[in-house]
């Protein structure tokens, strides 16, 4: 019996012990890239607004839930090169935050002119497409958007206007749209008191926005994800503090050795920032953020002890607290 006692108490040792090793790293099921994907589509999908015009209307205002107008001709509207006819669907995004930013996959990095990337500041992204029966319509006239400057903290006389650019992995980074057009100036913004004025020729993605400037020396720095996270079904980015809601760059590429990098070297030596860990968790968001003060070289390292699963509100709430 004594023997038998001794077993038995072992044995629950021994159950003890799996159960407080459930929550080591390795015991947490990492998402999938489908899984990631699908949590992200589902961000966005709920910032689309749609709208109807009439093609023969002409030219058309529609204002936005933040009070962005914009104005299309649908005189101009085509299909497969014709006039397009009758009603169509306008769908429309606009981001104003980083925490919106950072659910939907679009951060503000800039694609310099030798081809670095680095943050942009925002006066805001927009997404806009028309379509007719399914099919996606072309323009031959200029799209025209009146955004209110308080959205972003004010006017800026530098912002300029920028192109959405998305990769085959989906994600998106921006090209100076004055390299486009070769039209110089500022690409089609004008700042007025309270309003930025902006023109562009093309559906999809434009931003207003200029790029982050730091007199400081730059580096490098990496992020280590937590066991069996990679760049396919997590992210990393950061909140420059100070610069308020509407800026969020991006540890866009991933090492041989499995690091989150940015391998462009424009990170300031002594700034101060968050370093942000996203992933899917059961059609949930799993997140870190860690708060540093930015050193050469420096090598940040998330655990899975250091998440927190939350709402996607949960989780843009958290990000746009970050000051």
């Amino acid at each position: 019996m004594k023997n038998l006692k001794t077993i038995g108490i072992l044995f629950l040792a021994a159950i003890s012990f799996i159960s407080c090793d459930d929550s080591d790293d390795n015991q947490q099921m990492p998402a999938t890239a489908a899984e990631f994907a699908n949590v992200r589509q589902a961000a966005l999908d709920k910032m689309v607004q749609e709208f109807t015009i009439n093609a023969e209307d002409g030219a058309t205002t529609l204002t936005s839930e933040n009070g962005v107008k914009i104005t299309l001709n649908g005189n101009c509207l085509t299909k497969d090169g014709n006039p397009v006819t009758g009603a169509v669907k306008i769908e429309y995004v606009e981001i104003f935050n980083k925490g919106n930013m950072l659910v939907t996959n679009k951060p503000t990095m800039g694609i310099m002119p030798d081809g670095k990337r680095n943050l942009l500041i925002s006066g805001g992204e927009f997404f806009i497409k028309a379509s007719q029966n399914g099919k996606e319509l072309a323009t031959t006239c200029n799209i025209s958007l009146q955004v209110p400057t308080d959205l972003t903290g004010g006017v800026d006389n530098t912002m300029t206007l920028w192109n959405g650019i998305i990769d085959d992995e989906g994600n998106l980074a921006w090209e100076d749209a004055r390299k486009a057009d070769g039209n110089g100036g500022k690409g089609g913004v004008e700042a007025g008191q309270n309003t930025y004025y902006v023109s562009f020729g093309n559906f999809g993605w434009t931003n207003v926005d200029r790029f982050y400037s730091d007199p400081r020396p730059k580096t490098t720095i990496l992020a280590d994800a937590p066991e069996g996270y990679d760049n396919i079904n997590s992210s990393i980015y950061l909140s420059y503090d100070g610069e308020g809601n509407n800026a969020l760059a991006k540890l866009d590429t991933h090492t041989a050795e499995g690091l989150f990098s940015e391998h462009y070297g424009q990170i300031p030596v002594g700034l101060e920032c968050h370093v942000i860990f996203v992933t899917e968790d059961n059609g949930m968001w799993r997140y870190a953020i860690k708060g540093v003060t930015v050193q050469a070289n420096d090598v940040y390292t998330f655990t899975m002890g250091e998440t927190t699963v939350g709402t996607e509100a949960q989780l843009i709430a958290a990000i746009n607290a970050i000051q």
